[in-house]
């Protein structure tokens, strides 16, 4: 099972616009032995078990249902909404989506192995969350609930990639 770490963002992420303008932001990588492609990786991510819990959640406490016919068409670029998400940015290895309301960004990258085998894939997921507000010495301000639930992000976060993981095996 490879090792999901902690990361600083890769200058070309999508989400780097977010750090620099004062969101939070994240990234967690692993490294899996073989090729997977943005589609393939995509598509894993957004129909796992663990990410359907959510998908019903939200379809329960916001009406946004979602299937993963819908998961599989925004993999391969066929959509442009997904559950609680538009896509924000979009390249041939990256995807940016953002929630409705326009607080949080979700995003994942891939970058496979060149060259010589063993090949092997790169996999990113991160996030950002835009502040609330700024206070009058301009840092910026998440309030409570971001606070209160980071620890279960990062947790979070960690499983929903384990189970992308298991997906693509």
């Amino acid at each position: 099972m490879s090792n999901i770490e902690l990361a600083p963002l890769p200058q070309d992420a999508l989400l780097n616009p977010y750090k620099l303008q004062g969101a939070y932001t994240d990234c967690y990588v692993m490294t899996v032995p073989r090729q997977v492609s943005q589609a393939q990786y995509v598509e894993a991510f957004y129909t796992t078990s663990v990410f359907k819990v959510e998908r019903m959640i939200l379809s329960l406490l916001a009406s946004r249902p979602s299937t993963d016919l819908q998961a599989r068409q925004l993999a391969q670029g066929e959509a442009s909404h997904f559950a609680a998400w538009h896509v924000e940015g979009r390249t041939a290895n990256q995807l940016l989506l953002c929630d409705f309301l326009g607080r949080t960004r979700s995003w994942l990258m891939s970058v496979q192995s060149e060259g010589q085998a063993p090949f092997s894939t790169r996999l990113y997921f991160g996030s950002a969350v835009v502040p609330k507000s700024k206070s009058g010495s301009g840092q910026p301000s998440f309030g409570l609930a971001f606070h209160a639930l980071s620890g279960f992000h990062r947790i979070y976060t960690r499983t929903l990639m384990r189970a992308a993981l298991a997906q693509l095996a």
